[in-house]
């Protein structure tokens, strides 16, 4: 049995993640910045600890006496128009490194992302990459970095535009192949992994299906009664203005249009085409189309 500190509440990965240690007979700390979670952390047989991940001494004393660490950036309002998205990613990186050096903990799992190669130009995802660097830095560690695939969930942005223009639209070229992910397989690979021991750093890919824009578009057309759905690829000028009108952070919206640019370069996936996983997740895009359409239907979107 393992003492393991989980940060990112119970979120997609993180509460199915919960749920495999406990089952598994670990103590499991969840580190949540909501009291509202408190209740249903503690229902699924863990330890709640609410507070903020910004707080240098909170993060301290919630990794003190572990011996495992699941790390993640929790997501942030991206329509925020004061906040700096790199500098947030480096404040909670700067205390996980910390806490962990201070804890003594030698097993560190962090979810990182497709494309955290990349160390420059890459948009959003240059934040996964400065994480990386900055918990490499900690001493006499055994770290992983699991670098998902884009997560299936993400599709659900996609459905505003769908009701509205009756496609999906990005800077992304349809024809090209994507890798997708889902929360739940990325969960089980965690758990494997804070169990490992071992020494030094490893990169680990995660996915479950590949498709092109088209192919996607396909599936989660026929799941929703909209056969002929299309992904059309927006000029990266267009795409960054609809993001800007929506009310999204300028300096965020840029990070999409050039990270979506990275994926039709080929770089983004450039790193993960060469280190593929050797199995993929069960779970397909076609499976997860059904999730899509009853979202898709609900009356809320």
């Amino acid at each position: 049995m393992m003492n393991i500190i989980l940060t990112g509440s119970l979120g997609h990965i993180g509460k199915p993640l919960t749920e495999i240690l406990v089952a598994q007979g670990h103590h499991v700390t969840v580190a949540t910045s909501s009291a509202d979670r408190q209740k249903d952390i503690e229902a699924l047989g863990a330890t709640a600890a609410v507070g903020s991940l910004e707080d240098a001494s909170f993060v301290a004393s919630t990794f003190a006496g572990k011996e495992a660490a699941y790390c993640m950036i929790p997501p942030n309002n991206y329509f925020d128009p004061n906040l700096d998205l790199l500098a947030y990613y480096s404040t909670v990186a700067h205390n996980y490194a910390a806490a962990i050096e201070a804890a003594g903990i030698k097993r560190v799992v962090h979810l990182s992302s497709v494309g955290a190669h990349l160390d420059q130009d890459s948009g959003l995802i240059l934040g996964h990459h400065n994480v990386e660097e900055i918990l490499k830095t900690v001493p006499n560690i055994s770290l992983t970095h699991l670098r998902p695939t884009s997560f299936y969930y993400n599709l659900y942005s996609f459905i505003p535009v769908i009701k509205s223009n009756g496609m999906i639209a990005t800077n992304d070229n349809p024809k090209a192949v994507q890798s997708w992910v889902a929360p739940e397989h990325i969960a089980q690979v965690a758990a494997a992994e804070l169990q490992k021991t071992g020494t030094g750093g490893n990169v680990m890919y995660i996915a479950n299906d590949e498709k092109t824009g088209i192919e996607i578009a396909q599936i989660l057309g026929n799941s929703i009664d909209k056969p002929d759905l299309k992904w059309v690829q927006l000029p990266d000028e267009v795409m960054l203005q609809s993001l800007k009108d929506a009310g999204m952070n300028p300096q965020i919206a840029e990070g999409f249009v050039e990270m979506y640019a990275k994926v039709r370069t080929g770089e983004m996936v450039a790193d993960y085409e060469a280190h593929k996983p050797k199995e993929f997740g069960a779970k397909k895009l076609a499976d997860f189309a059904k999730e899509f359409a009853a979202v898709y239907h609900q009356p809320s979107h």
